[in-house]
């Protein structure tokens, strides 16, 4: 793998071990928007801590976590759910 591939797996990891040791996670999922150059990601994240937060409380929450890793980036986006939203989102 050469070192930007490297380097884009480290960022995903430590995106993802820090929603983790920050929250409770059900499912994260990191995808690369940005045509695998590694300067763009959406991801989605089921959490039961998101309950009875409203949508730019989950979103604030989740950016201040990972501030480090967003001013890194090009451009971030993501889908936060309770666990009982994402069965229903799931469903669809």
């Amino acid at each position: 793998m050469d070192v930007d591939g490297e380097t884009q797996l480290s960022v995903l990891q430590s995106m993802e071990d820090k929603l983790r040791s920050n929250l409770k996670i059900d499912f994260v999922e990191f995808v690369d928007t940005s045509g695998n150059c590694g300067s763009s990601y959406s991801v989605t994240i089921v959490s039961p801590d998101f309950a009875k937060k409203m949508t730019l409380a989950r979103h604030k929450l989740v950016n201040q976590i990972l501030s480090d890793e967003i001013a890194q980036l090009h451009a971030f986006s993501q889908k936060t759910y309770t666990p009982e939203q994402w069965e229903k989102e799931k469903s669809k």
